[in-house]
């Protein structure tokens, strides 16, 4: 066969696909990119935060539908293998692509070649029709997914995750705004796609209004949480086992400490709280859970120097990247959770933390607005003035009538989100991609 023959093979607006397969036969391979972050790093520090969480937790459930998925991602270590069995039905392929350490997200379009080129050679050496599907992640991977998707006749279904427009628009202080090439190759990836999955309806109408998506192929499925690890558990057991008295009132930060995850929001808050109420100081505990990333990484002691400006270090306590059963106890531990993001294309801590029983404070944004219900399963606030957040912390700690009740609403909510429900919500717009695939002009 042809490299031309091979590329238009299979491209079709329904009936047979590559390998004289219909569309409605079963997805079996799937090729998933994740160039940027790999699904194998530990989420909250780095680049990797909830899309790792997404892919691994989708890739798995996928698997669990009888799918065999290979994860494509870029090695970031000469020790890694090329192949990881990461689980039953889940390999992660380590494309070597630039040097291994020291290269930033803004510098990773200029691998984006040498990424395709070893992400096709690795389909080459397969018989035609290897994968069914590619779904990729972020911007990036789209790029590299478009290209896929015409040299291999399989539809390209495409998640965002983030976008430069949505960003740009509500820019925390400190952060830099996204290049015009980033918006560039969004623009393309939106048009290239056979499907776009949207984490909200928010975000599907962004993707709409701000980058011309077609509506016909823009699909809203929302993120899960797995609600085998973060479940209800024994708050005076877990702050045992936290080292954190019994009585304190704990104020929680978990993510990527970045100023779009506005860390210094809750800082600045728990400051102003102090300075009302300076009798809660002796029993507040604000843990920060997680590593530097992204712009963050410009001034990785940023926030540990905040708070000392602002005269805190005692009640703050800074803790490194921890793994999800680990962060599971410190949500249950906590009184309530903080997320003062910027912007959230859906809010994954959000979530995880409602599925233990705790109350939210979130930032009215994005995919929080969907995530968190306000006055039921925890607070939306507006906007990110210190004062207005200091007000919301003084309520969740001093009433202990709101709290429970909130805390009761937060599992009612969790029960909305589940890895089951959103796998097989994403496999059947697999099916649709592979039934509406668009033609391509040769």
């Amino acid at each position: 066969m042809t490299g031309t023959t091979r590329a238009l093979h299979g491209l079709t607006t329904g009936g047979t696909v590559d390998g004289g397969r219909t569309s409605v036969d079963p997805i079996r391979r799937l090729a998933m990119i994740s160039l940027h972050t790999s699904p194998l790093d530990q989420p909250g520090t780095g680049d990797a935060g909830g899309m790792n969480v997404y892919v691994v937790e989708v890739a798995k459930r996928l698997a669990g539908h009888g799918v065999e998925v290979d994860i494509f991602t870029r090695a970031t270590s000469s020790a890694l293998p090329p192949v990881v069995e990461a689980y039953d039905g889940v390999s992660v392929r380590n494309v070597h692509a630039g040097p291994f350490e020291g290269l930033t997200k803004a510098e990773l379009p200029g691998q984006l070649c040498v990424f395709a080129r070893e992400v096709l050679r690795a389909e080459a050496v397969q018989p035609v029709g290897h994968y069914d599907v590619v779904h990729s992640h972020y911007w990036l991977s789209g790029q590299v997914g478009a290209l896929a998707r015409d040299r291999w006749g399989v539809p390209l279904v495409h998640s965002m995750h983030t976008m430069a427009k949505v960003k740009n628009a509500a820019l925390a202080a400190g952060d830099a705004p996204e290049p015009a090439a980033r918006i560039i190759g969004e623009e393309q990836v939106v048009e290239a796609a056979d499907r776009l999955i949207a984490n909200t309806d928010l975000e599907a109408k962004q993707l709409i209004e701000l980058y011309d998506a077609d509506p016909a192929r823009v699909d809203v499925v929302h993120p899960g949480v797995d609600l085998s690890v973060f479940c209800p558990a024994d708050q005076a057991a877990a702050r045992a086992a936290l080292d954190l008295p019994r009585e304190a009132a704990v104020l929680l930060f978990a993510g990527r400490i970045q100023p779009l995850k506005a860390p210094d929001v809750l800082l600045r808050a728990v400051a102003e709280l102090l300075r009302r109420s300076p009798h809660l100081r002796s029993r507040l505990v604000v843990p920060v859970v997680g590593g530097p990333s992204g712009s963050g990484l410009d001034r990785p002691e940023s926030l540990a120097a905040l708070a000392a400006e602002l005269g805190i270090t005692d009640v703050v306590r800074f803790v490194p990247p921890v793994d999800q059963a680990s962060l599971a106890r410190w949500y249950a531990a906590a009184t309530a959770v903080a997320v003062p993001s910027y912007n959230e294309s859906f809010g994954l801590v959000a979530a995880e933390a409602q599925a233990c029983g705790t109350p939210v404070l979130a930032a009215a944004v994005g995919g929080l607005t969907t995530v968190v219900r306000d006055g039921r399963s925890g607070m939306l606030i507006e906007g990110h003035d210190p004062r207005d957040w200091a007000t919301a912390l003084e309520r969740v700690v001093t009433d202990p009538v709101l709290r429970d009740r909130l805390a009761a609403g937060a599992l009612a909510q969790a029960r909305e989100f589940s890895w089951e429900a959103t796998a097989a919500a994403t496999l059947e717009v697999y099916r649709q991609a592979r039934s509406g695939m668009r033609v391509v002009a040769a």
